[in-house]
């Protein structure tokens, strides 16, 4: 499953990264992956079983097992769908430089704020740094396609500096990423106002021509 999810989400895929998003899971997969939420903010990630997944979705066990081969195949499409919910928030892509740090600086809060993230942020970082940093997934392929479209759109108007936009996005993904990391542990060091103005000048020296 993630493999095929993988090559939908593929950044060299010309279609728009959220094109596939209302036809990638069905009511019956909804169903398991709604139950995936819940589960991981009631128990965490090892709160997910096929056992569980198919008693709180009212489903039988072999048609979870008819979309993925076990457990953590649900969580990481669990955690896929998360990303998607975030960036239906931006419909369409940044075609400024102010406009994309606007774009990474709301993403990193609405990331944040989402029940199923804050609470792996918060209580199991373990489990966010396996599921989200240890292998390019399909949620990074997804945020990464975001942020080159951006980045691509950028360049024509002239603000973002040239340069291979697909590199360009993967800097500017891993810089996120640290900072969505390791907000926690530094919020004894830098208030929120703070933490958004270093990240905006951060985001803004990488990206500037």
């Amino acid at each position: 499953m993630e493999k095929r999810q993988a090559s939908v989400l593929s950044p060299d895929n010309p279609v728009s990264p959220l094109g596939h998003a209302a036809s990638t899971w069905d009511s019956t997969q909804s169903r398991v992956l709604d139950a995936a939420d819940v589960l991981i903010q009631q128990r965490g990630i090892h709160g997910v079983t096929i056992a569980e997944l198919a008693r709180s979705s009212a489903l039988s066990r072999p048609t979870i097992y008819r979309s993925w081969t076990d457990a953590d195949d649900v969580v990481r499409a669990a955690l896929l769908r998360r990303v998607v919910l975030v960036l239906e928030a931006f419909p369409d892509p940044a075609t400024t430089r102010d406009a994309l740090v606007d774009d990474v600086l709301r993403f990193s809060e609405l990331f944040r704020a989402d029940p199923v993230y804050s609470r792996l942020l918060d209580q199991e970082p373990e489990a966010f740094t396996r599921y989200m940093l240890q292998r390019v997934g399909s949620s990074q392929r997804l945020i990464h396609g975001w942020l080159t479209q951006a980045i691509t759109a950028a360049q024509r108007e002239g603000s973002v500096r040239a340069g291979d936009p697909q590199q360009i996005a993967v800097m500017l993904l891993l810089i996120a990423q640290s900072a969505v990391l390791s907000h926690g542990t530094v919020a004894e060091l830098i208030d929120e106002e703070s933490w958004e103005r270093e990240l905006r000048v951060a985001l803004e020296g990488y990206l500037r021509p």
